[in-house]
């Protein structure tokens, strides 16, 4: 390690010994019981003597949720006029200002009335931290980002409000609150988690048994994941970790590109590697050639890349593979994610042959190549 590795390896451990401790509260859906154990935690920690005060808690009128409130310091929420009305938001700065040993900040997905310093919660939860407070939080899995497809497939419903999968890595520890399908059920239809006209509509959607199973097994999987990476990240081992660089190729095709960078996100987070997203823009894919709409999403989908910790290569060349195989060895990349390539008829004969090709240059660097569905 040379003398400028050395010093930035330095700095990185103090500034991470002055930022605030994350602990992240998992759910699989609205209703399992999130914010009502982050109340009772806090309570707990009170009677330790601990300064633990509420940053923003959403009761959504739930009684034994409002009960636990008492005897927990509020800090008062900033109010904000917006589009006529009055709306309430966390005070960033009068936390940081207050300085509590511990804070309270439920709905991490929640994003903030327009105008706001940051735009999303998770932003102003960062922000906390590095100010050095300790932050307590929670969301449901289906605003995880690289969940999003699966989430969409599972219910038929698209979850705008999401929060990038960093979040959750980089929390210090992470807790799944479950709870079987039935017992769920039941605190619904006994008007414990939506009034009595919402409970139906609840049923009918996001609520079947077979939507929460799923959703469940999701939870689960994401908290034994966060658990196994902190394991690698942290035990001594004998044998030595696989490190890995991830490249995410995409085109212009906003939906399939997102996919492809998402899977690729949640690969490289869990091997704690670094990972890239390749736009590679050939003739025909000039800007003037290029349906506005089209190019609105791929502009999308590299912020959203960017948002997962992931680095951007856009480069114009007039070969694909060839730009894809470059690349590759150019950043050393150990594994290439693709989706599955449209290729028509007549241009079959030419594109096998290539692929081919790239194929046996990329075994001759050992770099791996998965084809994502």
């Amino acid at each position: 390690m040379d003398e400028r590795k050395s010093a930035k390896h330095f700095l990185d451990l103090i500034q991470k010994s002055r930022k605030g401790k994350f602990k992240l509260y998992i759910g699989m859906i609205a209703g399992v019981g999130k914010t009502y154990r982050m109340l009772q935690e806090a309570h707990i920690l009170l009677e330790g003597g601990v300064d633990v005060k509420i940053g923003y808690i959403e009761t959504h009128n739930r009684r034994e949720t409002i009960a636990l409130l008492e005897g927990i310091p509020l800090i008062p929420r900033r109010r904000i006029f917006y589009k006529g009305k009055e709306l309430e938001e966390l005070d960033v700065q009068t936390i940081i200002n207050l300085h509590p040993e511990i804070v309270i900040i439920d709905e991490l997905a929640h994003t903030n009335v327009e105008g706001s310093k940051n735009e999303k919660r998770w932003q102003d939860v960062l922000e906390i931290l590095e100010a050095g407070i300790n932050v307590i939080s929670a969301v449901n899995v289906q605003h995880i980002e690289s969940l999003n497809e699966d989430v969409k497939r599972i219910t038929n419903i698209n979850i705008r409000e999401r929060i990038p999968d960093r979040i959750v890595t980089m929390a210090d520890e992470v807790v799944n609150i479950d709870l079987s399908a039935d017992d769920l059920i039941t605190r619904l239809k006994d008007g414990k988690i939506y009034p009595e006209d919402k409970i139906q509509a609840a049923l009918s959607n996001f609520f079947k048994t077979e939507h929460i199973l799923q959703l469940r097994e999701l939870a689960l999987k994401e908290v034994v994941g966060h658990v196994l990476k902190k394991v690698d990240d942290e035990v001594p081992s004998s044998k030595p970790w696989l490190h890995k660089n991830f490249m995410a190729c995409i085109g212009s095709n906003g939906k399939k590109a997102n996919n492809i960078i998402r899977k690729t996100a949640r690969l490289a987070n869990y091997y704690s590697g670094e990972w890239y997203v390749l736009y590679v823009q050939t003739p025909r894919e000039r800007a003037e050639k290029i349906a506005l709409d089209n190019q609105r999403k791929l502009i999308n989908s590299f912020k959203m890349a960017v948002e997962l910790g992931g680095q951007v290569i856009q480069l114009k060349h007039r070969n694909i593979p060839m730009a894809i195989l470059e690349q590759a060895i150019k950043k050393n990349i150990s594994t290439v994610c693709i989706g599955i390539p449209y290729i028509s008829r007549w241009r079959m004969i030419i594109y096998v042959g290539l692929y081919k090709k790239i194929l046996e240059e990329l075994k001759k660097q050992s770099i791996d190549l998965i084809i994502l569905s």
